[in-house]
């Protein structure tokens, strides 16, 4: 298994890094790409399920957005959304006419995995987008990663209290606890070593983002964890060799990033 993981991760990490640093089309289509496998993953579950969602609504509705805040940021945002609601709604309606009884909540299925998808993970660009966004980036994005270590690291050698017994048995209070110490004092490391090339990363400034997001981001893999739960899958794909799907990946990802970015505007 271990090795596995490292068989994926090793040439990721340099990939991400590479096209982070880049910016631009090149960043904006890895994340696309994420995100487009994701919205695979999510349609794949709820269909194997039982539930008529629409693959083409769910995967083009995600990409589309995620197209469209790579392009023009948040300008044009409303009408993207205008129109991806209404075709959905238009896809159902036609399904039900074709005999699905269960349109309806397949309509809401449908939209909920394009606007949780698409609408939060296109965060990641508007993130590496803002003045100095790689900086910010690299700081956000490790937060999680440090926060979901510490959690792993405490919840192993001292967990006892389950955090959320039916949704995720493994997880822990004391395992939580120590992700929100780790990712807190990791986003003040990162802090120190990005002051160099953006000083408008302060100490204050990455407590409140490295205490926030290690205390929020967590949601967003139990949220994820529901869905698996309801199916009984242990991961949403196995599209990455021993880390799972993409949706495992980025379940925090996505949070973190739209949390960053509001909380950067708010502290600039």
């Amino acid at each position: 298994m271990l090795v596995k993981r490292l068989l994926v991760i090793i040439p990721l990490i340099p990939l991400f890094a590479f096209l982070a640093a880049i910016g631009g089309i090149p960043f904006s289509m890895l994340v696309i790409l994420a995100l487009g496998i994701a919205a695979w993953e999510y349609w794949r579950m709820f269909y194997e399920g039982g539930y008529f969602v629409s693959r083409v609504a769910v995967i083009g509705g995600v990409t589309a957005i995620a197209f469209g805040r790579a392009v023009w940021g948040f300008e044009h945002s409303d009408l993207i959304l205008v129109v991806l609601i209404m075709l959905t709604m238009t896809l159902h309606i036609l399904r039900y006419e074709n005999g699905r009884h269960h349109a309806a909540t397949d309509f809401g299925v449908t939209l909920g995995g394009i606007l949780y998808l698409g609408w939060l993970g296109s965060y990641l660009i508007s993130l590496r987008n803002l003045p100095n966004g790689l900086w910010w980036l690299l700081l956000v994005l490790p937060t999680v990663w440090l926060a979901d270590t510490g959690g792993y690291v405490f919840g192993r050698r001292l967990g006892k209290k389950p955090l959320s017994p039916r949704t995720s048995p493994s997880k822990t209070w004391e395992g939580y606890a120590g992700g929100i110490l780790f990712g807190t004092l990791g986003a003040l490391l990162l802090a120190a070593l990005w002051q160099l090339r953006a000083p408008e990363i302060t100490f204050t400034k990455a407590l409140i983002i490295g205490l926030v997001i290690s205390t929020v981001s967590p949601i967003g893999d139990l949220g994820e964890s529901v869905i698996k739960r309801q199916f009984g899958r242990k991961d949403s794909s196995n599209i990455l060799p021993g880390h799972g799907g993409m949706m495992d990946r980025i379940d925090s990802w996505i949070w973190a990033a739209a949390i960053g970015y509001y909380l950067v505007l708010w502290l600039s």
